[in-house]
């Protein structure tokens, strides 16, 4: 039996069990560390019964994921109060006392998705969030890549047309890059409603998935991912689907000679099988590979 922490800038989803046919969650608000924390070790221990093996965290970042750093396991440079520099790996398996894995959020979604979602059987693959932020986890040659730090897709700067769209952005660090023209805090300020209650042909939704391919366009030049799972909040309309991978195929203009970009393109940018579910059942993969590696 394995926990999962998926640890979100505005909620944390904890979860208890195997896969997706046994998993038991549940969700409550990010508030300040001690609380949060609180709140999840209590379900892990209440649901387990003493029975867990490990943990698989999934967390909000810029998060350390070098095992050799001293800061291993901690989120670094985040805008959210009161979780700068904070040891959240650390803090979970002293209270707990099993080992944990530990990744970014979405390489936790991106890992659920490759196990029993919509990129099963694929080498390489991108799983992008676009919600309260907008981050992105790369499956290359079956590996999660990290890199330097790790990939931080949200933060890439994309053309920026003030006369079309004058909002300046809401990046703390960047101001107009993707996260800070196209994620859903993004959307409420600039349009004064959150993105779930603009209607269908709002104008802002060909704005957003103009911005939003514009990423994927720089993405399937530079990575070359044989799919694209868009995930998030903001995604939930339908219709959001159709226009980026109008938009999409207008960017990249026959450049690329591959069928999935040509007459596929709706089995090519698509949504997360799993939902909602994407991250906590990713943080059970964390889990059982920490797990499997110390056994």
């Amino acid at each position: 039996m394995f926990g999962a922490i998926e640890a979100g800038g505005t909620k944390f989803v904890c979860g208890v069990g195997t896969g997706p046919e046994d998993l038991k969650t549940t969700q409550f608000p990010t508030t300040t560390p001690g609380p949060t924390l609180a709140n999840a070790v209590a379900f892990l221990k209440a649901q387990s019964k003493g029975e867990l093996q490990a943990v698989g965290i999934g967390s909000f970042g810029p998060v350390d994921l070098h095992p050799d750093s001293a800061t291993f396991g901690y989120i670094t440079s985040t805008p959210k109060a009161g979780w700068q520099n904070y040891n959240l790996a650390g803090a979970v398996k002293d209270a707990l006392a099993v080992p944990v894995g530990f990744d970014t959020d979405v390489d936790a979604a991106a890992l659920g998705e490759a196990r029993w979602g919509a990129a099963q059987d694929l080498s390489d693959f991108l799983y992008l969030t676009i919600g309260t932020g907008i981050g992105g986890g790369a499956i290359i040659n079956d590996r999660v890549l990290h890199g330097l730090v790790h990939p931080e897709m949200g933060h890439i700067r994309v053309p920026h047309d003030r006369k079309r769209d004058p909002y300046a952005g809401c990046c703390p660090f960047h101001e107009d890059c993707l996260e800070g023209l196209a994620s859903g805090p993004a959307m409420q300020a600039r349009w004064r409603k959150a993105a779930q209650n603009l209607p269908a042909d709002h104008p802002g939704w060909a704005l957003e998935a103009n911005y939003l391919a514009h990423g994927l366009a720089n993405w399937v030049l530079t990575l070359s991912p044989k799919r694209i799972v868009l995930g998030g909040g903001v995604l939930r309309q339908a219709q959001l689907f159709r226009m980026i991978r109008q938009e999409l195929a207008g960017l990249l203009n026959g450049y690329i000679r591959a069928a999935e970009l040509t007459r596929d393109l709706d089995q090519y940018v698509v949504p997360p099988r799993l939902g909602d579910r994407a991250g906590v059942l990713g943080c059970l993969v964390l889990a059982e590979r920490i797990y499997e590696r110390i056994e």
